[in-house]
């Protein structure tokens, strides 16, 4: 009796199942057959599937105890903390090491510079508004400044009588101002005919009230004791009587 199991057919394996051999006379052929039991070849990958779609930055704020290259290397960054800083220049500037808690930084891509951003913004701006942009005011010029003194007083009426067409020069306002009342502008005459008439001279060119009043210079003090309104309003009386007060070389 055949033992058991001996009669039952082997299981043929796929690699036998695939190929059939052929008589030749004596010759025996190994052919492969050609049926549904054939290896089939992978499709190749299409266009469609091999296509990855771009990888999309990434933002990341700066927290207290970051660096760049500690971010570099968290994010695994390629080109590391040097390329991070190229592509972020424009927010951090010349100095790598200076990055600050709040700082937006692009991971993946390079960021757009200040100066573009700005531009960008600014073109978005003109379109919402219709392109009518509001300029800023320009800033008021500023006053000039004068010292408190002999040389402040007479600058400052020279650029008062320039406005005015009032002729005179320093030298001629000085040297008058000196025969006069010695630079001091709180100088009063309480003895000459004027005096007597009432009418004392007063200031540091020795104006009566009468004359300041007439030739008073709009813009500048009404008291006869303030230096540029007495030197004002005196070489405009001497503007008047003598062409300047450059002409007048004794009391006037």
């Amino acid at each position: 009796m055949p033992a058991k199991g001996k009669h039952r057919r082997p299981k043929s394996s796929s690699l036998t199942r695939g190929i059939a051999a052929a008589g030749t006379g004596g010759a025996v052929l190994v052919l492969p057959v050609l049926g549904a039991s054939a290896a089939v070849a992978a499709p190749a990958e299409t266009a469609a599937t091999a296509a990855k779609p771009a990888a999309t930055p990434n933002t990341y704020v700066v927290v207290a105890g970051d660096s760049l290259s500690k971010i570099a290397r968290e994010h695994s960054l390629d080109g590391g903390w040097k390329k991070l800083y190229e592509d972020n220049r424009g927010a951090l500037g010349d100095n790598p090491k200076l990055i600050h808690p709040g700082l937006k930084l692009t991971l993946g891509a390079k960021a757009q510079d200040g100066s573009a951003r700005t531009a960008s913004a600014e073109r978005a701006d003109r379109s919402e508004r219709g392109n009518t942009l509001t300029a800023e005011p320009a800033a008021a010029p500023a006053k000039k400044a004068y010292t408190n003194d002999l040389d402040g007083w007479i600058k400052e009426s020279l650029d008062i009588m320039a406005q005015r067409g009032i002729p005179g020069t320093y030298d001629g306002i000085h040297r008058n101002v000196m025969r006069e009342s010695s630079g001091n502008p709180l100088a009063t005459n309480n003895w000459d005919s004027n005096a007597a008439a009432g009418t004392p001279s007063k200031g540091l060119l020795q104006v009566i009230g009468p004359t300041f009043d007439a030739y008073h210079v709009p813009g500048t003090s009404l008291d006869s004791f303030d230096p540029v309104a007495n030197i004002t309003a005196a070489c405009n009386y001497a503007a008047d009587r003598y062409g300047s007060i450059d002409n007048v070389n004794g009391p006037y």
